[in-house]
């Protein structure tokens, strides 16, 4: 075979591929566009919210192009739809852990240690978008202050606040005795009141 058939032979493969991807474009973008409206509907029921249902939808098509565009269309539909349902999922799950957090804006000053995080959790499902942006905000904050904590105090914090465990699970995830989660769980909201003191209870996160 000479350098010109090779080359020529080279050209028209890569013209086929090219109209083969072409082709598998066409179809996913259909797909995409018949399945959108449903795709909407399922996750607005699911989190309540047009706009974060939106989002979830298009984040959904795309991970569904990034990672699995190469895939045949018969699997297209599964496939999105579990990852529209894994958004959902985490979603709620990120929603939990905020309602959760938020507690620490509204909570009493006194028995710290034996506050119950879970329990005490609000809905925040139907706040009007100033309660929205000022809970926002205090997250925001919350995260900074959070990260400026000495090892141990965010390792107590953390665990018994965002993953919700009790003193004693607590103790045994950090390797030391529940005295010492005790004494620096205590630091740890102290020093996040005095850093946040704005967003207490009486603060614009009410």
């Amino acid at each position: 075979m000479t350098a010109g058939v090779a080359i020529y032979a080279v050209s028209c493969e890569a013209e086929s591929k090219g109209a083969r991807t072409l082709q598998k474009e066409r179809q996913l973008n259909q797909f995409l566009a018949e399945v959108e409206r449903r795709a909407l509907r399922i996750a607005e029921i699911g989190v309540r919210d047009r706009d974060e249902a939106l989002d979830l939808v298009q984040d959904a098509m795309i991970k569904l192009v990034r990672n699995y565009a190469d895939r045949g269309t018969d699997e297209w539909a599964p496939l999105f739809y579990r990852i529209l349902q894994n958004g959902i999922r985490d979603w709620h799950r990120r929603q939990f852990v905020r309602n959760r957090v938020m507690v620490w804006f509204r909570r009493p000053a006194t028995d710290d240690n034996d506050y119950d995080v879970v329990a005490a959790a609000p809905d925040l499902a139907g706040r009007s978008p100033e309660q929205e942006l000022q809970n926002a905000e205090a997250m925001q904050g919350l995260e900074a202050a959070v990260q400026d904590l000495p090892t141990r105090q965010r390792e107590a914090f953390m665990l018994r606040t965002f993953e919700g465990l009790d003193v004693a699970g607590t103790a045994v995830a950090m390797g030391c005795s529940q005295g010492s989660v005790k004494t620096h769980y205590f630091r740890a909201i102290h020093a996040l009141r005095e850093r946040l003191q704005e967003h207490w209870a009486g603060g614009k996160a009410q």
